[in-house]
């Protein structure tokens, strides 16, 4: 399997040995960065295409070993800017082992730029080959049966010239719940997760799981609300012990803080937040939206800019927050530029806070 193992992801961690205390995390048997480059925004054009290309290489080469993406964003093309980028990448002497590599399937991927009939692409390319039907489609956007999600399996690998996805998210799963019952929403979810076991066991992904954006930050009672005990014993009854349901995806920072303060989360007959659940369970969490799409980079308080040691811009003090939180693993952020990239990376050589600096924002 030619995907991200702990002999590879510790050469990377080896190759920044200037690196500050805190910046790589050991999760799954790998050392990741605390930071994550995502590619989610931008124009569906060669000129940004080629701006990520460029940002996901400097990104690397300045100490960032996870990569972030999904069949969706900008049509397709940031999986194809990746693949540009991994070769330039194996160039310059990064292996492929080195990198934690994560994709998303679930919404409509389109191809390369949006269709002028949404309804006509979705028949020419799933319901003529046999891959969906008009009815498993949900809210005109979203499918996540069997079928459909291995074809965006193969699809991500194509595009990125890839054997092995290191994490495959359902994504947005919750989307489903705007049509279906939780009964049979849990049903088509054990449908997928026996999916993704034997895609783990043909060796084109090593782990799964959901990335979310209200899911986990919602009260049990509202209706998209997601049980992360109750989705981790649906990949255990699927698929054992070793189960291959290890990641979560979820937005938190300073302005939506839910995955870490609210308790909405039950474990053993007990409440905690989404983010101590992941820990007692063994998830590994990923945050999105860490500077919430760049509003958090101006005009963050004078008082938390001091509390988190007045690092030199509000991006990057948002960052220190996310990637300080105890139990979360990467803070992602999109970077499409290299400059994003500069900035962002001065983390880097910048310690983790301090239990007291961190502790401090909540007093």
């Amino acid at each position: 399997m030619n995907s991200a193992n702990s002999e590879g992801t510790e050469k990377f961690k080896n190759r920044f040995s200037d690196s500050a205390e805190g910046h790589f995390r050991q999760v799954q048997g790998l050392t990741v960065s605390s930071i994550g480059i995502g590619t989610y925004l931008g124009n569906w054009d060669a000129a940004t295409d080629e701006n990520y290309t460029n940002s996901i290489v400097k990104f690397v080469e300045s100490g960032g070993n996870v990569i972030d993406t999904a069949a969706n964003y900008r049509f397709q093309r940031s999986e194809r800017n990746i693949g540009i980028a991994l070769k330039k990448l194996a160039e310059k002497g990064f292996g492929r082992e080195e990198l934690l590599i994560c994709t998303k399937g679930g919404f409509l991927p389109f191809d390369n730029q949006p269709p002028t009939n949404t309804q006509k692409y979705y028949e020419e390319t799933f319901v003529k080959t046999e891959i969906a039907t008009f009815e498993d489609l949900v809210a005109n956007c979203h499918c996540m049966t069997p079928k459909y999600l291995q074809s965006q399996i193969d699809q991500s690998l194509k595009n990125m010239d890839l054997d092995c996805l290191d994490v495959f998210y359902i994504h947005n799963p919750e989307t489903q719940l705007s049509e279906i019952d939780k009964i049979e929403f849990e049903a088509r979810l054990a449908n997928a997760f026996e999916r993704l076991e034997e895609n783990r066991s043909a060796g084109k992904i090593k782990f799964y799981g959901v990335a979310t954006w209200n899911g986990f930050r919602l009260q049990p009672h509202e209706q998209n609300y997601h049980s992360l005990e109750k989705i981790w014993r649906i990949a255990e009854k699927i698929g054992g012990e070793n189960h291959g349901f290890r990641f979560i995806q979820l937005p938190f920072n300073l302005a939506m803080p839910e995955a870490l303060l609210s308790q909405n989360q039950q474990f053993s007959g007990q409440v905690f937040s989404t983010i101590e659940v992941a820990q007692n369970l063994g998830v590994s969490v990923m945050i999105s939206g860490s500077i919430l799409q760049g509003k958090l980079s101006a005009n963050l308080p004078q008082n938390i800019r001091e509390k988190l040691g007045n690092l030199e811009s509000g991006a990057i003090t948002g960052l220190q927050f996310v990637r300080s939180t105890p139990g979360v693993t990467t803070a992602l952020t999109g970077m499409s530029k290299t400059a994003h990239v500069e900035e962002n990376m001065k983390l880097t050589k910048i310690p983790v806070a301090t239990t007291e600096q961190y502790e401090s924002l909540f007093s």
